[in-house]
């Protein structure tokens, strides 16, 4: 049966067939993740995944050009049902009405939630946040996006203020504050829109602002419909404490990128690496029953990006350029936490495994994650 206004696709199994031959990489790799994991119903968990867990597995499947599958929502959510996650937070984009009933049926049908991901109603394709705020076609396109995410029955939509990392895209203190408050603009744009539709806009704690800042927007907001999707393990990079930065946003918590974080110092400050749920430095017992303590309905979904450690260089002046008052003691807690909880070996790895070795091991730390949060998290 033909899905609503689209044309037929390929299965699955042939699909990846095709696009296994196509990049050079192994069938069995591709293949759909019920035969990967051998994922079955006792397996499933509450969390759910977001789509950029996955980026490695989209960037095999776009081999040559050819489609990708996984940026499809419902396909999307068929994979990750398969691996026992128990929902997903995904781009919907604008789709009509039947496509987004369809996705909310089959979400219901499997005991799964839907969170969607949008940008802002202004153009954030610069890196320093460029743009005129009050596009008009801008703001069309959000309200688009918002109306398919309400169809779809969608708990939140995860939107980010200010894109990259600040320590990295802004060098002064200036520079910063005009980027923020382009996103705060942008914010007061897109609530009326998100409060007319009764839908809720996530903001996420990005490397961008500092607890206090973010909490003093979302003040200035002063929105039942905008609140925070809390990542837990982002604003270590920024020297916040993590149970502190959980406790500080868990009233305003509508949904959480769960992720752990292995650590390890380098001459310019320290590294930081999404590594598999319970294999970091994180106490990720302890933030999830702070969460859950605030919000007891409260979705949480993993955000594991399997990639090469990231650079906080937070020993250099660059690093301090758009920082005015930070407490030297934020830093000294900071290192104190990374050298308790460096890793012994290095960590990992990816850029110099073939595609293939790194689409295993993307699969791998999801896989683990899922059993960590299910066992040990009780998600």
């Amino acid at each position: 049966m033909k899905r609503p206004s689209e044309k037929r696709q390929p299965s699955i199994k042939r699909r990846d067939l095709l696009l296994a031959a196509a990049g050079g990489l192994s069938a069995s790799l591709l293949s759909t993740p019920a035969r990967l994991f051998g994922a079955a119903p006792d397996a499933k968990t509450g969390l759910g995944i977001v789509i950029y867990c996955c980026g490695l597995r989209q960037k095999a499947l776009r081999a040559d050009g050819r489609e990708n599958p996984l940026a499809d929502p419902l396909d999307f959510l068929e994979h990750c049902r398969r691996l026992g996650a128990g929902g997903i937070q995904t781009p919907l984009g604008a789709r009509d009405e039947a496509y987004a009933v369809e996705l909310r049926r089959r979400a219901e049908t499997c005991g799964m939630f839907i969170e969607a991901v949008a940008a802002l109603p202004h153009d954030q394709a610069g890196p320093n946040n460029q743009g005129s705020p009050r596009d008009q076609g801008s703001m069309e396109r959000f309200e688009r996006e918002v109306l398919t995410a309400k169809q779809a029955g969608a708990k939140s939509i995860r939107v980010v203020m200010i894109p990259g990392r600040r320590y990295e895209n802004y060098d002064s203190a200036e520079q910063f504050r005009q980027a923020a408050e382009r996103g705060l603009e942008a914010l007061r744009l897109a609530e009326p829109i998100a409060a007319r539709h009764r839908v809720r806009l996530a903001v996420e704690n990005h490397k961008d602002h500092r607890a206090e800042e973010k909490l003093d927007v979302l003040k200035k907001i002063d929105s039942e419909y905008v609140g925070m999707c809390v990542d837990t393990g982002n604003s270590i990079a920024l020297l916040e404490d993590p149970l502190e930065t959980a406790r500080a946003f868990a009233p305003w918590a509508f949904a959480v990128h769960l992720k752990d974080a292995g650590v390890r110092e380098y001459e310019d400050g320290f590294l930081l690496g999404d590594v598999p749920l319970g294999e970091g430095v994180l106490d990720l017992p302890e933030i999830v029953r702070i969460l859950r303590e605030a919000k007891p309905d409260l979705p949480f979904s993993l955000e594991l990006i399997t990639r090469d450690p990231l650079q906080v260089p937070c020993l250099t002046e660059e690093y301090w350029a758009t920082f005015a008052d930070v407490p030297g003691r934020d830093l000294a807690r900071t290192l104190r936490t990374i050298r308790r909880g460096a890793s012994p070996e290095p960590l990992p790895r990816v850029s110099g495994l073939s595609l293939e070795a790194q689409v295993e091991r993307e699969d791998e730390n999801i896989r683990k994650s899922l059993v960590y949060a299910r066992d040990r998290l009780k998600l």
